[in-house]
């Protein structure tokens, strides 16, 4: 656990594999919208479905995908979901460049998308759990979480600049071969990965789908923290289609002023992720999670004071460096006491459910806000939304998870019995 621990050279490669997707999707942050608007003149309703359906079919079609993923090598599944996005994502410059795209493409492409991204974080979560020692997971979660902001600071402007010089397609190419430069990656962290146990049954069946979700439910830790994170990031990213509306329509800032005041305080997140393991050294695991947990409710209430002029920017910018701070210590420590907390043979079916219930929330609180602040105004929906999440607290575990209990053993054969097949 000291500064500069070494995680060996697979992780290093798995690392770098995740820096380049990272990267590429910053790159292409917003493509979709402007394709859409741009080259083929969609209205506000067909732009909004992109986001919202495609990301709720996406996840509805991964739900099967976390049971197979359980029950097989993860390094390899990996690897073929990144071909999948990158083989998915290369269609719309293709069709483009001979002119048959449609919206319908897009939004099938996001689907796509969509689904190989859950299936990807369930297998990436089980798959660190077997490359690394519980007592480095901290560690490396916390470089992960480091590399996502530092490449939501530099991708966007990047992205901004290739928009404007080439257009929104030309970051969707970058997008792609990302994926495909990060399936490199993983294939070489090389290594033997051991082969998970086989299945009773040779078929998917239909309970396996709700797996995930039982073992969440069952646990109690697991549970409350499910509930606390599915929730607060659907309520934070349901008001940012409002706080657009609001800052470049009726306060009049301008598309650059929008950008930075979402942009610059990302150095927050960058120094949360540095200090998460000191602080879990220093507190404990769980008194960093609950507090942490915490402060990262109070600050977006703050967003219904928005005004306009530099004052207004100012609000914006700390109150967006506060949360992203306190989530920037939250993130890798709740995603290491999650995966320390759940059983090797239950990960990608775990993390598959959470993240499709998280996904699916947002997609739909997201959908409900925009009718709130139809109906309310942006700003009176962005203060209810700040209001619940000074709620969500309540839902953290409020003592630290126990060991996990031991598997049970398997039942000895009665006398004169032949023993059975696997």
């Amino acid at each position: 656990m000291r500064s500069g621990h070494r995680l060996g050279r697979p992780f290093g490669w798995l690392w770098a594999a995740y820096g380049t997707s990272a990267l590429g999707t910053w790159l292409a942050f917003g493509a979709f919208p402007l394709i859409a608007v741009r080259v083929l003149h969609a209205g506000p309703a067909e732009v909004a479905a992109l986001s919202a359906v495609g990301t709720a079919v996406g996840a509805a079609v991964a739900v099967p995908l976390g049971p197979w993923v359980e029950f097989r090598r993860k390094r390899p599944v990996l690897i073929a979901t990144d071909l999948v996005r990158f083989a998915a994502l290369l269609t719309i410059p293709t069709a483009f460049a001979l002119g048959v795209l449609t919206f319908l493409q897009l939004l099938l492409v996001s689907v796509v998308v969509a689904a190989a991204d859950i299936t990807f974080r369930a297998a990436s979560g089980a798959y660190l759990k077997t490359l690394l020692p519980a007592e480095d997971l901290l560690v490396a979660n916390a470089r992960f979480e480091s590399t996502t902001w530092i490449t939501t600071i530099v991708g966007p402007p990047l992205g901004g600049v290739a928009i404007g010089l080439l257009g929104p397609v030309a970051t969707v190419v970058a997008d792609a071969v990302s994926y495909l430069l990060s399936a490199l990656g993983i294939r070489a962290t090389g290594g033997h990965e051991p082969r998970p146990e086989h299945r009773d049954t040779p078929r998917l069946r239909a309970g396996d789908l709700l797996a995930g979700w039982r073992y969440i439910l069952a646990d109690a830790t697991l549970r409350p923290l499910f509930f606390n994170t599915a929730l607060f990031n659907a309520l934070v990213m349901a008001a940012q289609p409002l706080m657009a509306v609001l800052m470049l329509g009726r306060l009049g800032f301008a598309p650059w002023q929008y950008g930075l005041a979402f942009a610059a305080p990302s150095i927050g997140g960058l120094l949360g992720s540095r200090l998460a393991r000191p602080l879990v050294t220093r507190f404990g695991q769980q008194r960093v999670l609950v507090v942490t947990g915490t402060l990262r409710a109070i600050w977006p209430v703050g967003l219904a004071f928005l005004g306009p002029g530099t004052g207004g920017l100012l609000l914006v910018m700390g109150v967006e460096l506060g949360l992203i701070f306190s989530c920037g210590v939250f993130n890798p420590v709740y995603t290491t006491y999650r995966l320390e907390r759940t059983a090797t043979d239950r990960v990608a079916r775990t993390l598959s459910a959470w993240t499709v219930t998280t996904k699916a929330t947002t997609a739909l609180l997201t959908a409900v806000w925009g009718a709130l602040g139809g109906l309310l105004g942006p700003r009176t929906a962005i203060g209810l939304a700040g209001v619940l999440l000074l709620a969500t607290p309540l839902l953290l575990p409020r003592r630290a998870a126990s060991s996990l209990p031991e598997p049970e053993p398997e039942p000895e054969p009665e006398p004169g019995s032949a023993p059975s097949r696997s």
